[in-house]
């Protein structure tokens, strides 16, 4: 996309010019998460303002300020040197400078570096100050369309890349009756789907590519999000958004089915299929089916992975 440069910084310098922006300052930018457009005027005139942008790319970020005709000096602050670099942006801040900092995308801090830098920065006993801006997270909730939803949810961001702590995080979600948010990147997204396949029927929304040309939002149920994947070579490609849409608990308690239940779920699970096991259990015990039927999944996935787990400790001795 391409802008017009004088026009549009005048436009920001005058609609945020009229508020302070002392020295000596720390500036969390939040910038676009794909569509330069997304840019808030306040942003754009603080990165104007500032002597320095520190950043989680350079080459990204030269890019992003050329788009929107800035030029800045730029420090690499990223996770491989964030505690030696954030101490050059304190010694910057400390001789007065004003310091911006930006990921590649998003807001700053949140699943991306900058955690460290503001800390720093707060040990210090200097300031900083958040721009607020596009973000992957709200832009997939507005759109998630739960009519049943509270507004709380989970953000879980990135789970663990290794295949046994991922497992192990995603069965700790089925139990989980609130609404939760991951991020994932595509080089895993399809190991991160055969995961999630375990929560069968829960609604999940997904977002691919937001505010990008080739953005797709779909809903479906966890279990069929790999065959979506499938279904075009394109769809495990680029940055993905999804939201696991809260348990329906039938307005019993969120805290899920109790352990007589889950005992009764237990013997029933090991002589029967799931949907038989969980339709009985539903019946005996007067619990939710979809509560049971999550915890059915859940138990099924745990005693997998045990069974695995001992197959490896075997194949080792």
């Amino acid at each position: 996309m391409s802008v017009s440069p004088p026009s549009l910084l005048i436009a920001a310098r005058e609609s945020a010019a009229h508020q302070h922006y002392p020295q000596g300052t720390l500036y969390m930018v939040a910038t676009p998460i794909g569509n330069l457009a997304d840019i808030s005027l306040r942003a754009l005139h603080v990165l104007s303002l500032v002597d320095t942008v520190a950043c989680e790319d350079t080459r990204h970020t030269a890019g992003l300020l050329q788009g929107y005709g800035l030029h800045k000096p730029l420090l690499a602050v990223h996770e491989h040197n964030e505690a030696e670099a954030s101490q050059t942006v304190v010694q910057r801040l400390q001789a007065g400078q004003r310091v911006a900092y930006v990921s590649d995308a998003g807001t700053p801090g949140v699943s991306d570096p900058g955690a460290r830098l503001a800390q720093a920065v707060a040990a210090a006993g200097l300031r900083s100050v958040p721009l607020p801006g596009p973000s992957s997270i709200t832009a997939l909730l507005s759109v998630s369309g739960h009519a049943g939803w509270d507004g709380q949810f989970v953000f879980r961001g990135f789970l663990s890349p290794k295949a046994g702590e991922r497992q192990r995080d995603v069965q700790h979600l089925a139990q989980d009756p609130r609404a939760v948010v991951l991020l994932e990147a595509p080089h895993r997204i399809e190991a991160l789907a055969k995961d999630l396949a375990i929560l069968g029927e829960r609604t999940l929304t997904v977002g691919r590519e937001l505010t990008k040309q080739f953005e797709e939002v779909a809903q479906m149920p966890a279990m069929a999000f790999g065959a979506w994947l499938r279904d075009g070579a394109h769809r495990t490609r680029g940055e993905f958004a999804l939201m696991l849409h809260p348990l329906d608990t039938g307005g019993t308690d969120a805290s899920g089915p109790d352990q007589e239940s889950l005992r009764t779920l237990d013997l029933l699970l090991a002589e029967l299929p799931v949907k038989t096991a969980v339709r009985l259990c539903a019946e005996i015990t007067g619990q939710p089916r979809n509560a049971l039927y999550q915890a059915a999944l859940a138990r099924k996935a745990e005693s997998q992975a045990q069974t695995r787990d001992a197959g490896e400790d075997t194949a080792e001795d």
